[in-house]
């Protein structure tokens, strides 16, 4: 899946614009809920393979969602799913966009972590 792709549907489901918060990471957007302008429920950024865990450097789009405890450890076993870089790792995933999910199983996965952080 492309950034892009991912952000549009995020927009067009949640009505959640990206927001870019650091300058020394331009390309990190977080997504938050529109009524309530503090709740994040995923952040997408680009990160050195390295960082992950992975064999190549070369950077890598990831999607940071949460999902619920009970099913982080049998998720980490999926190919393209990856303990969460910056969050806790009990709560958040980190999914790589380039890998073998699904469109449809990385938008479940956003939706699910939109109803988990929302009010």
């Amino acid at each position: 899946m492309k950034r892009e792709t991912l952000l549009n549907y995020a927009k067009k489901q949640f009505h959640a614009e990206p927001n870019y918060l650091w300058n020394n990471f331009p390309r990190y957007a977080v997504l938050r809920h529109h009524d309530d302008g503090d709740k994040w429920f995923a952040i997408v950024m680009n990160v050195p393979g390295t960082k992950l865990g992975l064999k190549d450097d070369k950077e890598v789009d990831i999607l940071n969602v949460k999902l619920r405890p009970e099913y982080i450890g049998s998720l980490r076993k999926k190919e393209g799913i990856l303990p969460a870089y910056h969050m806790n790792k009990e709560h958040w995933i980190s999914i790589v966009l380039s890998g073998p999910l699904t469109d449809k199983e990385i938008f479940d996965f956003l939706t699910e972590s939109y109803n988990l952080t929302s009010r």
